[in-house]
C-alpha cells in the first residue's frame, strides 16, 4: 500500500466519522455544529480529540446494570419503601408553593421527599473535611465516600490513612472513585485494599495506562455517607487543593451535612454507584437503610442525574425553580454556560422583573470556560442581570436560591457538561431556614466581590472580545 492509498483510507475514516457525529449518534444540533467545525479545521487532530472528548457510553448496557440496580432496591420491604419514597403529610407546608417541583422531581427522578431532616452548611475546606474526619473516625457499621477527584496528597494521604484505621476496626469502608478524576497511584490503591478497605473505580480506563479515551460520562459525584446516619454532598473533593493550599488560593465551596431520612435516598444512589462500578449489589442489605431518628423538619429531595438516563433531571428541576420564582434568583457557579432554555428562562425571569444575581470566581480554572462565562454574562447584563465576581480566592460553589424558600445545592454546575454528560447529584431544600441561612452567607460573598457592570463588559480588551466567540462556539464540548 502507497502513500497515497494510505491517504484515501485515512480520509474514507475520516468522513466515516462525520456521518457518525451527525447522524448516528444523534446529538443536539449545537453538539454537532461543535465537533463538525472542529473535525473540519483540525483534520485528523479532530479525530483524536473526538476520541477522548466526543464517545458517548454505550447507554444500552448502563441502562440494563442501573435496572438492575434500582430492581433490586425496590424490593426492600415495603415499610422501608413507604419510609424511603414516599411522600408523608398533606397539610398546610412551607413547601406546598413548590408542590410542583417536588412531584416533578418524584415522577421524573424517584427522589424522594421527606420532611425530618437537619442541614447544615458547610463553606470552608478546613471545617468540612474536619467534620467528616469526626463522623469517620465515629462510625460503628460503615463508610461510604464516593468522590470525583481525590488527590494523593497531603489531605488525600490522610484521609486514606484514616480508611485504613477504620476498616481495621472492622468497620466496612468502601471507597468509590473516578477512573479519570482520580489521583491516586495503583500501589496506593493496593494498600488500601490489603488494609481492607473496598475500593471500585468508577469507568476505568481498560485501554493504555494513565490514558483514558472516555472523557465525557465521569461520575461527579461527592458524597460520603456513615452508618446510614450522615449524608455529605456538595462541590467539595479531596486534596490540598480544596483547603486553600494551591494555585487558586482560597477555595470557596458549599457540601451539606445532612441527618434524617434523606440520608438514605444518598445511601440509596451511592448504592447504585457502586453496582455500576463493582457488580457487588448493595440495595439488599437493610443494615445499609437503618430508619433514623427524626432530626429536623427541613424538607428535602435527593436529585440524580447522568448520561444514562433520557432525561436531564437536575437541569429540569433548575428550569421548574427559575421559571416559579417571583422576586429573585441567587445563583453562584465556577462555569455559567447555559444551554438555550436555560438561558432563555433566566432572560425570561429578567423580563418578569425578578431580581436575578449570579455570582462566579474572578479567575478562570479553565480559561476557555472563563471566556465563555463571560460571554453570557456579557449578554444578559442589558436585562438587568447583576454579575458578581468573587474576589476572595476560587468560587467552586454550585448553589441556587429561589425568592429566599427554596434552595439547592450539590455537584451540578451552570454548564452542558453537567446537565448531560456527567453523573451529578443535588439536594433540593424547602425550608425557609435553610434558604435564609444560605442568602446570609450569599450576601457576605457578595461583599467580598466585585459587581461586573454593563458599562465594565463594554469596555474589555480586544484579546477577550476575540476570544469569547469562540469560546462560545465550543460550549458545548466545555
Amino acid at each position: 500500500m502507497n502513500l497515497g492509498d494510505v491517504i484515501s483510507v485515512l480520509f474514507i475514516l475520516y468522513v466515516t466519522l462525520i456521518v457518525v457525529v451527525m447522524v448516528l449518534e444523534r446529538r443536539k444540533a449545537s453538539t454537532t455544529i461543535a465537533w463538525l467545525l472542529i473535525l473540519l479545521f483540525l483534520p485528523y487532530a479532530g479525530f483524536v480529540l473526538y476520541l477522548f472528548f466526543g464517545r458517548d457510553i454505550s447507554k444500552k448496557s448502563v441502562f440494563r446494570r442501573r435496572d438492575e440496580a434500582l430492581a433490586a432496591f425496590r424490593s426492600l420491604p415495603e415499610e422501608q419503601i413507604r419510609l424511603l419514597l414516599g411522600r408523608s403529610g398533606n397539610g398546610e407546608t412551607e413547601e406546598d408553593e413548590f408542590d410542583g417541583l417536588i412531584q416533578m422531581n418524584m415522577k421524573m427522578a424517584g427522589a424522594a421527599f421527606t420532611r425530618d431532616n437537619l442541614v447544615e452548611i458547610l463553606t470552608d475546606g478546613q471545617e468540612k473535611f474536619r467534620r467528616l474526619s469526626d463522623s469517620i473516625r465515629q462510625a460503628v457499621s460503615h463508610v461510604h465516600l464516593e468522590y470525583y477527584i481525590f488527590r494523593e496528597d497531603t489531605l488525600g494521604n490522610a484521609l486514606m490513612e484514616l480508611l485504613e484505621e477504620t476498616a481495621a476496626r472492622g468497620v466496612q469502608v468502601r471507597l468509590l472513585i473516578d477512573g479519570v478524576g482520580n489521583r491516586i497511584s495503583r500501589k496506593r490503591l493496593d494498600r488500601l485494599r490489603a488494609a481492607g478497605v473496598s475500593v471500585a473505580i468508577f469507568f476505568p480506563n481498560r485501554f493504555l495506562p494513565y490514558i483514558e479515551l472516555l472523557v465525557n460520562h465521569r461520575n461527579h459525584r461527592k458524597v460520603a455517607v456513615i452508618d446510614g446516619q450522615e449524608g455529605y454532598t456538595g462541590g467539595f473533593n479531596v486534596g490540598d487543593d480544596y483547603l486553600g493550599d494551591g494555585p487558586m488560593g482560597y477555595w470557596r465551596d458549599t457540601h451539606l451535612l445532612i441527618r434524617g431520612s434523606a440520608v438514605a435516598d444518598l445511601q440509596a444512589h451511592f448504592a447504585e454507584d457502586w453496582f455500576l462500578a463493582s457488580g457487588e449489589d448493595l440495595s439488599s442489605r437493610q443494615e445499609l437503610f437503618p430508619v433514623p431518628a427524626p432530626a429536623g423538619d427541613a424538607g428535602l429531595q435527593v436529585v440524580a442525574s447522568g448520561p444514562e438516563s433520557p432525561q436531564e433531571q437536575i437541569k429540569y428541576a433548575f428550569l421548574e425553580m427559575i421559571s416559579s420564582a417571583r422576586e429573585c434568583i441567587c445563583i453562584q457557579t465556577p462555569y455559567f454556560i447555559p444551554d438555550d432554555p436555560v438561558f432563555e428562562a433566566i432572560k425570561i425571569a429578567l423580563f418578569r422583573g425578578v431580581r436575578v444575581r449570579i455570582m462566579v470566581p474572578n479567575k478562570p480554572d479553565h480559561m476557555f470556560v472563563y471566556w465563555a462565562t463571560y460571554s453570557y454574562l456579557g449578554d444578559l447584563l442589558p436585562y438587568g442581570l447583576e454579575a458578581y465576581t468573587y474576589e476572595n480566592g476560587f468560587l467552586h460553589a454550585k448553589t441556587m436560591v429561589v425568592d429566599n424558600r427554596v434552595f439547592t445545592c450539590g455537584t451540578t454546575n451552570f454548564d452542558i457538561r453537567s446537565f448531560k454528560l456527567n453523573f451529578e447529584v443535588n439536594v433540593f431544600s424547602y425550608s425557609q431556614e435553610v434558604a435564609g441561612q444560605y442568602m446570609r452567607i450569599f450576601e457576605e460573598d457578595v461583599r467580598l466581590s466585585r459587581q461586573l457592570t454593563w458599562e465594565d463588559y463594554r469596555m474589555r480588551p480586544w484579546p477577550v472580545r476575540i476570544k469569547e466567540p469562540v469560546a462560545r462556539l465550543l460550549s458545548p464540548l466545555l
